[in-house]
């Protein structure tokens, strides 16, 4: 894992009979490389972690499927990605760890994309059968993703060879002819299509259901957070902030551009003119995770031997952290009325 180089964040001074320095508290997150990572670096860049003395200390990862066991041993506070087939099994094991939020719902704008010297050949999902399907993560939710739309035609999970490739390995992958098919996120759907590298196939928000889809969540180490409550309250309510000044780009308010500029300097896509050309993936503005969605993918895991067990949601998710952030925040209004956009509300 490498730490991202652009993430500083000065602790909070306080005027109180002359300036002192409040106490400074880092927060370790795993994060893999997506347009969703606006929110933290928004809420970095506008002080809103700053103002409760928090230092965001941002690990880049691969995969949230592929480091559930750091953040059930505390080396990671704080995991944000999508929902793995390795969560479910940590809870069944009683570690450490609990959703706390949503980070990613419909519309996604994830898509199944294929090599361009096959749209002749896959007209189909039948068609994908026997082929190399690349996913981020074994028992990733991008997993999941490819098993439900596979499913739409008969076909199951175990009827493709899923190859497991780093989003940013899938580019040289599709050169190479080393994979038929991938399961694609945003920004690198945009590139790959752009490049002419990959196909668009079967768009995630158009084939999987129940929606809206909650397909990437933050977990949390509840040893570490059950230490730090105060702390947890604060990150959630500044981090609340910098999801709905995303959930504002979305919908076209002038804060867009800022947004922008910030996925461009921290690398997350340095091509402005596809942060312009795309539509985003959208979030919950109130950061509540569907839990109808949350069931089905545990359901599937079960269903394709990933996982052993079934849990109530009370078991899976503590919404105390974002309901407390919402209280104190109040209400999302969107600024531009006259979007038309679903998500990100």
């Amino acid at each position: 894992m490498k730490i991202l180089p652009l993430v500083l964040s000065a602790a909070l001074t306080i005027a109180a009979g002359g300036a002192a320095l409040a106490q400074e508290h880092t927060v370790r997150i795993g994060m893999a490389r997506s347009t969703s990572n606006a929110a933290e670096l928004m809420a970095i860049n506008r002080g809103y972690f700053k103002e409760y003395g928090i230092k965001l200390q941002i690990e880049l990862i691969e995969s949230s499927a592929n480091v559930i066991a750091l953040l059930a041993q505390g080396q990671l506070d704080m995991v944000a990605g999508g929902i793995s087939a390795g969560y479910f099994n940590a809870i069944e094991k009683n570690l450490p760890v609990i959703i706390a939020t949503d980070r990613v719902s419909t519309p996604i704008r994830h898509n199944l994309m294929i090599r361009p010297d096959l749209k002749d050949q896959v007209k189909s999902f039948k068609d994908l059968k026997g082929k190399v399907v690349a996913s981020n993560g074994t028992g990733s939710v991008s997993t999941y993703e490819v098993g439900k739309m596979l499913e739409r035609e008969g076909l199951t999970i175990a009827d493709v060879e899923v190859k497991v490739l780093p989003f940013p390995q899938m580019s040289v992958a599709f050169a190479n002819k080393a994979i038929d098919a991938a399961i694609v996120i945003p920004p690198f759907v945009w590139s790959l299509a752009d490049q002419k590298i990959a196909v668009p196939f079967g768009e995630v928000d158009d084939l999987v259901t129940p929606t809206p889809m909650t397909i990437a969540v933050i977990m949390l180490n509840t040893d570490w957070a059950k230490k730090n409550t105060e702390l947890v309250k604060n990150y959630f309510t500044a981090w609340l902030r910098g999801a709905r000044d995303y959930c504002q780009g979305f919908h076209g308010a002038p804060i867009r551009q800022e947004i922008i500029d910030t996925l461009v300097s921290s690398g997350t896509e340095r091509r402005l003119e596809l942060l312009n050309k795309y539509p985003w993936p959208a979030r919950s503005a109130n950061g509540q995770v569907n839990i109808a969605s949350l069931l089905d993918i545990q359901a599937w895991y079960v269903k394709s031997k990933m996982i052993n067990s079934q849990f109530p949601a009370e078991k899976l998710i503590d919404t105390s952290y974002i309901e407390h952030a919402r209280a104190k925040l109040g209400p999302f209004v969107v600024e531009n009325k006259d979007s038309k956009l679903t998500g990100c509300r």
